[in-house]
């Protein structure tokens, strides 16, 4: 059988039990006879957390490990199996476990162990039976911990795995500076390039993308990037999985031909990689820290180095990185210490929403407006410096390009929930490090375990100063309200917790200075009117919630600034209240995901927005020649000369989209613009849209004449092609896209010119059309990076070795595809074996899916 445990470290918890269970948990039976020397072929990894008291927590670990070794015994669980496990303690557990694996063959992998102890602890687990033929792999980040077993009963083998060469650290160094460089300076010119109008510097602009646009499109990247994994010393020879901090790294070296101002900073920065040991994640941290330090001198930095790294030996020690950590970290300013502190909030190894990091900084006040910036852009300036310094790793990225989640380095991560538990700054109950419980009040609250401990893990502790809280975890039942002081609380952020009812929002309604309310993802399904008590609410997150209709009393929040609602899949949208507010809401700069339908006047109330930034209706049901539908373009047509920058409409029920063709003016300011129905042709007045950045149009327009009209938009960086509709009127489009076809020729050709900042070319549809990109002496597309299609059918995409900059196709077929469809797709990925060595390199690499 084949066994896997997650990682370990040092002074995270590491829950005996939790990990026994874990094992135990990963047999499964195979057949209804399991014979001693049968090997199981199954087994995944769970990842699991170290504590320095090596049984504090030991119950909960076993349990989930020795169910499916009772499935072993019996075919069936008729459920008495997890129930006997609950009520087992450690040594019973223990014991169960040898029992099982007495006499059979396993293997079984320990990711990331920190310390002799706990390698000690987990061999004792086992049963020591010579006459089966066993294996068992741990992997470790120092050395000490595998030197400290190897050799004692002949059994136990130490292999190093080898850290990065010099060459390789150097490599990897320069491209840490440039990339953190390249990131700096692209955020001046989004800040320089901003539109002008009213109020544009205020609110949110970017639109969210439908799709993830992942990893290997930014802003500031436009080369193929690559991912490198941690090193580290493991026993029993396996390369270890954990991935460093560095991710998304240029693949090109230094430059051979560098000033002589080039040349000198190589001279600054040459000890520096040099004492990292050989290890990514200080590399980069290094790399990180120079780039966001251009004006220091080579005396300053051989000081560094000097303090950093006193003992000038490698490979580096867990104290080495300790101090890299600590330096970088002191070297912050006070306004991104405190930022980077607030990601001790996050579960370890968890993936974090940027705009839900950000808005949570404005809610606490530790971002305001500054120098003639909003507080959203000054979150985004700190933001993007946390990516230059190496702190946070992106992830994932939205079609137009923007940072849509990153990740914290692990060890990253334990420093700063360390350095925040040290300052009393938030407090972490149930999470993956042993902590001690604060003497002091607690000021921000993160419960991140999901089991039953967590409703009494705050035992002891003074709650009544909570001005944050934070829930994680689905299975969650209870959380102490009655504890915390209603009257100081201003973040509550409960996204994805299954335990909150509508009872508990009676009771959120008393806090009175809330800024930041999330209810994202939760069972809840009516807003009381008594929500408008909560006077200095800024951010209202109800999306993927059962909520349909918004109360009248929403109108009464005056200082609501982000009104998020709806669900893009399935594709939901949120009544507003069905009356015209008295007051404008002033300082709204989000209204995302509402319904606009005949009888609702609260379209007249949509001229009082004026500081709306953006605008998503996710639904429309209107007759075209009503009144509402009159008021309506209208409204959109104001708001777009006061400053509107995002508009996204989702018609699939009317002609409305069909009748902004008639609106008087462009909208000059707008970035981000998203048509969606059954639109016949795209707005003339688009073609003057210049600092439009992306676009999303319905596929029904996928035409030839609709790539000349818009190939002229100068700072265009995404365009996509999609349309959602239901298998009813799926034949309907299928039908328009092929008369599109007849227009040129049955196929749709991309004409030459234009495009020079297109990166991000996408296809979303049940057919999607032969395409061809003209070929002719004019480049088309020259910036474009990837394609991206989904379908149920496919005529093939022609021309696309003559795109310079092309490096990815992906390509998502649809479980109804035919085999047609299905001979293009793998015709397309084959094409590089028939192309010689020169036409291969152009050819961007398939990815299907």
């Amino acid at each position: 059988m084949s066994l896997s445990v997650g990682r370990q470290s040092q002074s995270q918890n590491f829950d005996e039990g939790e990990v026994l269970r874990d094992i135990l948990g990963q047999i499964k039976p195979t057949d209804s006879q399991i014979k001693p020397k049968e090997e199981v072929q199954e087994g995944s990894n769970t990842g699991r957390s170290e504590k320095k008291n090596l049984v504090a927590d030991i119950k909960s670990s076993v349990k989930r490990v020795v169910p499916l070794l009772f499935s072993h015994r019996q075919q069936s669980d008729d459920g008495s199996t997890q129930s006997k496990i609950q009520t087992m303690n450690p040594d019973q557990l223990i014991g169960e476990l040898r029992n099982r694996l007495l006499g059979r063959r396993y293997l079984l992998l320990i990711d990331d162990i920190w310390s002799v102890e706990t390698w000690g602890a987990i061999r004792n687990w086992l049963p020591h039976d010579s006459a089966t033929d066993n294996r068992v792999i741990v992997t470790i980040r120092f050395q000490a911990v595998g030197a400290a077993w190897s050799g004692r009963d002949g059994t136990d083998y130490l292999h190093a795995v080898n850290r990065l060469s010099d060459a390789e650290s150097k490599s990897l160094f320069y491209q840490g500076v440039s990339e953190s460089q390249s990131s700096k300076e692209s955020e001046r010119k989004d800040t320089r390039s901003q539109p002008v109008g009213p109020g544009s510097s205020e609110g949110e602009v970017d639109a969210d993308g439908k799709e993830l646009f992942n990893d290997h499109i930014s802003v500031a990247q436009s080369s193929k990037e690559n991912e490198r994994k941690d090193t580290r010393s493991q026993v029993v020879g396996t390369e270890s999985s954990e991935r460093d901090g560095v991710n998304h790294l240029h693949s090109a070296s230094v430059s051979d031909q560098q000033s002589s101002k080039g040349r000198e900073k190589e001279e600054v920065h040459m000890d520096i990689w040099k004492y990292c040991g050989g290890l990514p994640l200080a590399i980069v941290t290094m790399a990180g820290l120079v780039a966001c330090n251009p004006t220091k001198n080579n005396a300053h930095w051989s000081n560094i180095c000097r303090s950093v790294f006193p003992e000038q030996v490698a490979p580096l020690t867990l104290d080495g990185v300790t101090r890299i950590l600590d330096y970088c970290y002191n070297d912050l300013p006070a306004d991104l210490k405190t930022c980077s502190l607030y990601l001790s909030i996050f579960p370890k190894g968890s993936k974090i929403s940027r705009k839900r990091l950000t808005r949570r900084w404005i809610s606490e006040c530790f971002v305001t407006e500054k120098h003639g910036l909003s507080a959203e852009e000054v979150a985004e300036t700190y933001f993007n410096q946390l990516v230059s310094r190496k702190i946070i790793r992106p992830v994932d990225h939205s079609s137009n390009g923007k940072v849509k989640y990153f990740k914290v380095h692990d060890m990253i991560l334990e420093y700063i929930v360390s350095k925040s538990s040290e300052e009393n700054f938030i407090t972490v109950v149930g999470g993956h490090w042993l902590l001690p419980t604060p003497s002091n009040k607690v000021r921000r609250l993160s419960m991140q375990n999901s089991g039953s401990k967590q409703e009494n893990s705050t035992k002891g502790m003074n709650l009544s100063q909570v001005r944050s809280l934070t829930v994680f975890g689905s299975q969650a039942r209870r959380l102490p309200f009655h504890l915390f002081n209603n009257g100081i609380i201003q973040v509550l952020d409960l996204e994805g917790w299954k335990g909150l009812t509508d009872k508990h929002l009676n009771g959120i309604c008393k806090m009175l200075v809330l800024k930041y309310l999330s209810l994202r993802r939760t069972e809840v399904s009516e807003i009381p009117s008594k929500i408008e008590k909560l006077q200095y609410l800024e951010t209202l997150d109800i999306r993927e919630t059962n909520i349909q209709v918004l109360p009248k009393a929403f109108g009464h929040l005056k200082r609501l600034r982000s009104m998020l609602g709806g669900s893009k899949n399935p594709r939901k949208a949120l009544k507003l209240p069905n009356e015209k507010n008295k007051e404008p809401m002033k300082a709204l700069r989000i209204l995302s995901g509402i319904e606009i339908d005949e009888d609702s006047s609260a379209v007249a109330s949509l001229h009082q927005l004026t500081g709306l930034r953006k605008l998503a209706i996710y639904k429309l049901n209107k007759r075209e020649g009503c009144q509402t539908f009159t008021q309506l373009r209208s409204a959109i047509e104001y708001l777009c000369s006061c400053g509107l920058q995002t508009l996204v409409i989702n018609d699939e029920n009317s002609d409305f989209i069909n009748s902004l063709d008639t609106m008087s003016s462009p909208p000059r300011y707008i970035i981000g613009l998203e048509l969606s129905g059954k639109m016949e042709k795209p707005p003339k007045w688009i073609k003057n849209l210049e600092n439009l950045y992306k676009l999303t149009l319905s596929v029904t327009v996928l035409k030839t004449d609709t790539f000349k009209l818009i190939q002229k938009l100068s700072k265009l960086f995404s365009l996509t092609f999609t349309l959602t509709v239901s298998k009813d009127d799926s034949r309907d489009i299928v039908d328009i896209l092929e008369e599109n076809k007849q227009l040129t020729g049955r196929e749709i050709i991309i004409p030459p010119g234009g495009f020079e900042c297109l990166k991000l070319l996408r296809f979303f549809a049940t057919l999607v059309p032969r395409l061809s990109f003209a070929v002719t002496g004019e480049e088309v597309m020259p910036a474009l990076e990837r394609i991206d299609m989904r379908f149920e059918a496919f005529e093939g995409i022609y021309g696309i070795e003559t795109l310079e900059s092309l490096q990815e196709v992906h390509l998502s077929v649809g479980n109804q595809a035919d085999e047609i469809t299905k001979f293009l797709v793998q015709d397309l990925k084959d094409t590089p074996k028939y192309l010689d060595e020169k036409c291969t390199s152009k050819w961007p690499k398939i990815i299907t899916e």
